[in-house]
């Protein structure tokens, strides 16, 4: 869930262009869209820069971008199938090690008490 080192880079990246698409769904509904629409785009591809709840975001960053997408001619419905295709690769693959949720979630040691009284 939280790979390091160059797959990690890579969940960066992917970061960064499901946000920037979501991005870009917005920018194409700028004029239909209220300020506090406006600002939850925001919100939300910050988060899935930073790597916040990403599987979360991830999927609204799905339902913002199949929302957005109707209405578009044939080739921005590759643009949006792609674009959807990559926010479930990410909602599946999980943030990486270089995010917030990995230092909040990520890997921890567990030490058990060690019970001699179960043990024969």
């Amino acid at each position: 869930m939280f790979p390091s080192g160059a797959p990690g880079i890579a969940l960066v990246l992917l970061r960064l262009s499901v946000a920037l698409t979501v991005l870009l769904v917005g920018y194409a509904r700028r004029d239909q869209l209220t300020v506090v629409l406006l600002a939850a785009l925001l919100v939300l591809t910050t988060g899935l820069i930073i790597g916040f709840l990403t599987p979360i975001l991830a999927i609204l960053a799905m339902a913002v971008q199949f929302a957005g997408s109707s209405g578009f001619i044939i080739p921005h419905n590759a643009f949006a199938a792609i674009s959807l295709i990559n926010a479930a690769a990410l909602a599946l693959l999980g943030p990486g090690a270089y995010s917030i949720d990995a230092v909040r979630f990520g890997r921890r040691v567990v030490e058990l008490p060690a019970n001699d009284d179960e043990c024969p």
